[in-house]
Formats: structure tokens, C-alpha cells, sequence
């Protein structure tokens, strides 16, 4: 297979299983389908995009970095971790895979279900109703946070985000951790951030969530995907000026080894 068409696969892969695990528990584990009783609450969902993530990394991390997000590739390309040429291929996959992530969360939700001990809102679901885990701000906020500080938290967040996700790229980084130390850094961040806009941090997964809104989530699109590439590209730079030298793979030695952040390690017998 060519290699950046295996890229775009892995990226779409990742991207679903993001969204399917994060803004999926959002949507089917709150309370709208069986009581708020049984939600998970904001730590629930913060654990579920952080795990979602943990596993991704740690699946098609070899293959094509993890990114499963436009704005790590963005932050990445900007300091030289990502190719020119393999751009098209992670934005593709992403955008894909989560848009099939969302679209089975959709039919799910959406199936018509029967009365049970503990099942509440029998009606049909509407994704327009309830927002669909949808990002938003002002009265679309949870926390009826406005713009400005919806813009804020989005620059800001991401480029912690990805100031993490590049510094794994580090000689010095511990084999094997590094999918859990970006997988609690979601975790944390969604903590944070989900009462300010349901936490974006990620384009690909607001595009995931507001196509199926279909209504106030398409017309606030737009913060959720130019403030977190510009917080994703001030993240990456802050690192590449912070970086140690004598610490940082070369291109050729990321090469040799796997496409970055979370690399590729030579197994046994290799």
C-alpha cells in the first residue's frame, strides 16, 4: 500500500475511534437515554476522550503519528514533523473518520428503542435538540461562556495540547509512555474546558459533532477550527524554541524510525 494513502487510513481509523469514544459517551452516556442517574458526568467524558486517545496512539501511532487532529498536524508541520506532501492525506482521513465516527453514533442514538426498567426518553432523538455534543458559545456554551473567552480558551488549550504532543518527540522520552501522557493531557484539558464550549481542541471532532447538529453548531463551525490551528501552531513553536538540541531527533533519525509525535519502535528481533 502507499504509504501516504496507509497515513490517511490509520488518521480516519484514529479520528473515529476518537469520536466515537469521546463525544459518543457525551451523547449516549449523560443521562438522555437512562437517567441523569446513570451519567457520567463531565469526568466520565473527560476519560473518555482521554482514553479514546491513549488507545489510538498506541494502535496506529507507528503507522502515522496519532495526529486524529487537524491542528496537531498543522502545529507539526510548522516545526518540521510533518511533510509538505502528506498534509492532504491527514486532513482527509481525519475529516473522514470522523465523520463516520459521528454517523454511527447518530444511527445508534437514533434507533428506535423499546421501553425498559430504566430507559427514558423514548421519543425520537433529535441531534438538533440536544446539540449532539456539539461545541458552541454564548447561549450554546454550557456555561454561557462568550466568544471571547470561547476564543481564548481554544488558542490557549490547544497550544498546551500540542506543546505536550511535541516535546514527546524528545530522545529522552520514555519508551512506551507516551500515548498515556498525551491521552491524561485530553483527559485534563476536557476537565477544563468542556462547562466553557464542550472542548474543541480538535477540528476534526467539531466537524464530526456539528453536521449532525445541522443547525447553531455549522454557524459557530468556524471558531472551532481557526482557533484551535492557531493554538495548535503557537504550541508547536513555543516548543521548537524551548527544545534542547542535543535532545531532539534529527529528521533522518524520526525517519528512520516512524513519523512523529509518538513514534516507531524497532520490536524484537528487528
Amino acid at each position: 500500500m502507499n504509504e501516504r494513502v496507509r497515513i490517511g487510513i490509520a488518521e480516519a481509523v484514529g479520528t473515529m475511534i476518537l469520536v466515537v469514544g469521546g463525544p459518543g459517551t457525551a451523547i449516549l452516556a449523560t443521562g438522555h437515554f437512562t437517567g441523569s442517574m446513570s451519567s457520567v458526568g463531565i469526568l466520565g467524558v473527560a476519560l473518555a476522550f482521554g482514553l479514546s486517545l491513549l488507545v489510538a496512539a498506541y494502535a496506529i501511532g507507528s503507522i502515522s503519528g496519532c495526529h486524529i487532529n487537524p491542528a496537531v498536524t498543522f502545529g507539526l508541520w510548522v516545526i518540521g514533523k510533518t511533510k509538505t506532501k502528506e498534509l492532504p492525506f491527514y486532513f482527509i482521513g481525519q475529516i473522514l473518520g470522523g465523520l463516520l465516527g459521528g454517523l454511527i453514533i447518530f444511527i445508534i442514538a437514533s434507533s428506535t428503542r423499546v421501553d425498559s426498567a430504566s430507559a427514558t426518553n423514548l421519543g425520537t432523538f433529535s441531534a438538533k435538540a440536544t446539540g449532539f455534543a456539539s461545541n458552541g458559545y454564548g447561549i450554546h456554551s454550557p456555561g454561557g461562556f462568550p466568544l471571547a473567552a470561547v476564543m481564548l480558551a481554544e488558542v490557549f488549550f490547544t497550544a498546551v495540547f500540542v506543546f505536550i504532543i511535541a516535546s514527546t518527540s524528545r530522545k529522552s522520552m520514555p519508551v512506551g509512555l507516551t500515548g498515556v501522557t498525551v491521552g491524561l493531557t485530553l483527559v485534563v484539558i476536557h476537565l477544563i474546558c468542556i462547562p466553557i464550549d464542550n472542548t474543541s481542541v480538535n477540528p476534526a471532532r467539531s466537524i464530526a459533532t456539528a453536521v449532525f447538529q445541522g443547525g447553531w453548531a455549522l454557524s459557530q463551525l468556524w471558531v472551532f477550527i481557526v482557533f484551535p490551528i492557531v493554538g495548535g501552531i503557537l504550541g508547536a513553536a513555543v516548543w521548537k524554541v524551548l527544545r534542547p538540541e542535543t535532545d531532539e531527533e534529527t529528521e533522518e533519525e524520526s525517519e528512520a524510525v516512524a513519523p512523529g509525535p509518538y513514534g516507531r519502535r524497532e520490536m524484537p528481533g528487528q
